[in-house]
C-alpha cells in the first residue's frame, strides 16, 4: 500500500541555523531537531513566529545534538502546544539542558537590561522564553542509547549513530515503510582532539546532509604552532589574548591544547581564564560520560587544574582589571552574547589585544563582522572602535569540511532516491551540489525555507 510522507523544511534550509524538519506520516509525526535561527536580523526575527504546522499534532522530537541552533526553539514549541517526548542520547540531553537554562537566563537578562536602559523598540522587551518555560521543556526529555533501534510504530523505527562534532552528537536513521531516511545532523571531523571519528551510514533512500563547509576544505594549519606564536606575541606586547568560544567542545578542546603546549614547554605558564558558566557545566558532562570522548580521567583532571575557572560576574570584572598578560576563553563563539562581550567592550579598542576566532562565524554575527575587518563594533547599544588585532584559526572548526562530508557519504551502498542539502549558506550549498554530482553522480536538491516535499513510498 502506498504511503504519503510529507517533509516540512522549517529551518536550516538555504541557511545554516534553525534546524527543524517535520516528517508527517499517517502513523506518526516526527520533528528532527528544533533549533533557533541565529545571525542576520531577518532570520532572528523568524524565531518569534509560530511554526507553520499544527504543533499539537507532532508526536516526538528527535535531537541530533545539543547545540542552540538544533535545540533552542524547544521551549517555544512546548508553549505552542507540543505534548510529546523530546528524545536524544544522554549526553545530548545533558548539553541541551545546560544550553536551554543558560539561554533562558540570557534572554531574561537581556530583556531586563533593554527595558532598564531603554535601547529597545519593544514596549516592553520580552524574553524569547523564560527559565520556567525552559524547565517545563526539560521535563519532556527522554534519553535513548546510541546504536539501538527504537520502534515508534509497526512501520517506523529510528536509531542514533555516533557522529563526532560535539559530545553526544549523532546522525539519525529513520526507517519508515521499508525506506531509510538519514538525517546527518552536524558531522564531526576525523582525527579530532577529543572525539572519535564519526560513524558513516551504509544505506540511505532519502539523505538530508549538512553543508556548512560544502564549498571548503579546512586549511592544513599547524594549530599548536599558530597558538604558540599568538601567546608569545601577547606576552611580549603585555596584552590579552581573547578567544570567543563555543561552550560545547571548542572550549574543552582549547583547554586541552593549551595544557598540552604547556606540558611540552612550548608556552610559559601564562594565566588562562575560562569565563563561561555554560562551558564549566559542559566540563561536568565530559566527566559524566567518559565513553563518549577520548580523554582519560587523569588528562581531564590535569587539564582542569591548569586553568582558572571564573565563577561569577564579579570575577569577570576582576579578570578584566588584572594587568597581567593573559588568555581569556569566554562564550559565545560567534560573539552574539555571553561573557565575552564584557571583555571585548573593555579591551577591543586596545592595540595590544588579540581576538582569536576559532569556529564558524554565521552571517550577521559580530564574529563575522570582526572576521571581515569591521572598523567598529556595537555592544549594548554603543559602538566601539576595533583597534585589537583579529586572527582566525579555521581548522579548529568542529564541522566536517567538503572532503570529510564526501567521505562520510562514501559507505552508502545504494543510490539515494533523493539527497537534500541543508544547513548551509547558498554558495556552500550550490558548490556541494555540484561536487556530489561530480563525485557520486547523485542529483542533490536544495530545499527552500518553509517548503514542503511530498513523497509517495
Amino acid at each position: 500500500m502506498e504511503q504519503k510522507v510529507k517533509i516540512h523544511f522549517l529551518g536550516a534550509s538555504g541557511v545554516v541555523t534553525g534546524s527543524k524538519f517535520l516528517i508527517e506520516t499517517t502513523q506518526k509525526n516526527m520533528l528532527v531537531d528544533c533549533g533557533m535561527f541565529q545571525g542576520l536580523k531577518e532570520l532572528r526575527e523568524l524565531n518569534w513566529d509560530d511554526l507553520s504546522v499544527d504543533v499539537e499534532e507532532i508526536d516526538v522530537v528527535l535531537l541530533t545534538h545539543g547545540h542552540l541552533d538544533h535545540v533552542g526553539y524547544l521551549p517555544r514549541l512546548v508553549k505552542q502546544g507540543f505534548q510529546g517526548k523530546i528524545v536524544g542520547t544522554a549526553p545530548t540531553l545533558a548539553i541541551a539542558e545546560i544550553i536551554l537554562r543558560d539561554s533562558a537566563k540570557i534572554h531574561e537578562e537581556e530583556a531586563e537590561k533593554a527595558n532598564k536602559e531603554q535601547y529597545t523598540k519593544h514596549e516592553p522587551a520580552l524574553p524569547f522564553y523564560t527559565t520556567d518555560e525552559a524547565e517545563k521543556t526539560i521535563r519532556k526529555f527522554q534519553a535513548e542509547k546510541e546504536n539501538k533501534w527504537i520502534k515508534l510504530t509497526e512501520n517506523i523505527s529510528y536509531r542514533f549513530q555516533y557522529n563526532g562534532h560535539i559530545i553526544g552528537a549523532t546522525f539519525i536513521e529513520l526507517d519508515m515503510f521499508e525506506k531509510r531516511f538519514v538525517f546527518s545532523g552536524d558531522i564531526g571531523r576525523t582525527n579530532d582532539y577529543l572525539l572519535d571519528n564519526p560513524k558513516r551510514p551504509e544505506w540511505a533512500d532519502y539523505l538530508f546532509i549538512e553543508s556548512t563547509y560544502g564549498n571548503k576544505c579546512h586549511p592544513e594549519e599547524d594549530v599548536e604552532g599558530l597558538l604558540t606564536g599568538l601567546i608569545i606575541n601577547t606576552i611580549h606586547a603585555k596584552g590579552n589574548l581573547i578567544i570567543p568560544s563555543f561552550a560545547v567542545e571548542r572550549l574543552q578542546t582549547l583547554m586541552y591544547i593549551l595544557w598540552k603546549l604547556y606540558q611540552k614547554n612550548r608556552i610559559p605558564n601564562i594565566p588562562i581564564f575560562i569565563d563561561s558558566p555554560m562551558g564549566n557545566n559542559v566540563l561536568e558532562v565530559f566527566k559524566q560520560f567518559p565513553n563518549w570522548h577520548k580523554l582519560s580521567d587523569e588528562e581531564y583532571r590535569a587539564m582542569c587544574h591548569h586553568v582558572n575557572i571564573v565563577e561569577s560576574y564579579k570575577e569577570t570584572w576582576e579578570t578584566v582589571d588584572d594587568k597581567r598578560s593573559k588568555i581569556v576563553i569566554a562564550g559565545s563563539g560567534m560573539v552574539t552574547g555571553g561573557r565575552v562581550l564584557t571583555y571585548l567592550q573593555q579591551l577591543i579598542d586596545v592595540s595590544s589585544t588579540t581576538v582569536l576566532l576559532v569556529g564558524y562565524q554565521a552571517e550577521g554575527t559580530r564574529g563575522r563582522q570582526l572576521l571581515e575587518g569591521a572598523q567598529e563594533i556595537k555592544f549594548f547599544g554603543k559602538y566601539y572602535p576595533v583597534k585589537a588585532s583579529v586572527k582566525h584559526i579555521e581548522s579548529l572548526s568542529a564541522h566536517a569540511d567538503q572532503k570529510d562530508l564526501l567521505n562520510w557519504m562514501s559507505e552508502i551502498k545504494n543510490i539515494p532516491e533523493k539527497v537534500y542539502l541543508i544547513h548551509g549558506e547558498p554558495t556552500a550549498l550550490d558548490a556541494f551540489r555540484v561536487k556530489i554530482k561530480d563525485t557520486y553522480n547523485w542529483n542533490a536538491t536544495i530545499p527552500k525555507l518553509k517548503s514542503v516535499d511530498t513523497l509517495v513510498l
